[in-house]
C-alpha cells in the first residue's frame, strides 16, 4: 500500500511539475497598488508589432536602468496624451529584469505616473527577437518602432518631443 501511495504521489508530482509548452502572458500586480504589468515573450509580443488596422503604433523599447530611455519617456507620454484622439497608440516595452518588476519597474511606473501601456518583454532569445523586430537593430536601447498599415520605420536612437512628433506626423499625413 505504501508503495502505491509513493508511486501515485510521484506521478502527481511529475504531472504538475511539467511546464506547459505554450507560455502565456503573466501579470504582476504590486502589493496594495493598482499598477499591473503584463509579461510577454516574443511570440506573444509579435502580434502587437504587426497590426494592420487604422491605428498608428509607437512602440518604445526601454528600461528603468537606461538613462537615455528614462530621459525620453516624457516625450512618449506627451505623444500618448496629445495624439490619442488621432488614433495613435503608445506602447512602452520594458526590457527590465523580470525579477525586478515588483521592486523597480512598478514603483517606477507609479512614481513617473506613466499612462501609456507598459509591457515587460521576457524572452531569453535576444538574438532571435532583436533581428525579428528589425534587421538593423543592434539591440541597444532606447529604440522605437513606429508603424501603421502604410509605413514602418525603426529608430535606434533617443528622441526629444519635437523630433518624435515630427516623425509621427510623417505617418499621420498619409
Amino acid at each position: 500500500m505504501k508503495l502505491k501511495v509513493f508511486y501515485f504521489l510521484f506521478l502527481l508530482g511529475v504531472v504538475f511539475s511539467c511546464k506547459n509548452e505554450k507560455e502565456t502572458a503573466k501579470t504582476v500586480v504590486a502589493e496594495n497598488k493598482q499598477t499591473t504589468v503584463v509579461t510577454y515573450n516574443y511570440s506573444e509580443l509579435k502580434p502587437l508589432l504587426e497590426k494592420n488596422d487604422d491605428k498608428t503604433y509607437v512602440i518604445n523599447f526601454w528600461a528603468t536602468w537606461c538613462g537615455p530611455c528614462v530621459k525620453e519617456l516624457p516625450a512618449f507620454e506627451k505623444i500618448n496624451n496629445e495624439y490619442a484622439d488621432k488614433n495613435v497608440e503608445v506602447i512602452l516595452v520594458s526590457l527590465d529584469f523580470p525579477k525586478q518588476v515588483e521592486k523597480k519597474l512598478i514603483p517606477f511606473i507609479e512614481k513617473k505616473n506613466l499612462q501609456s501601456k507598459v509591457i515587460l518583454l521576457d524572452d531569453v532569445n535576444e538574438d532571435v527577437w532583436i533581428k525579428a523586430i528589425d534587421t538593423t537593430w543592434s539591440g541597444a536601447i532606447p529604440a522605437t518602432l513606429i508603424y501603421n498599415k502604410n509605413k514602418r520605420t525603426f529608430y535606434e536612437q533617443s528622441f526629444e518631443y519635437e523630433t518624435l512628433t515630427n516623425e509621427l506626423k510623417t505617418f499621420l499625413n498619409k
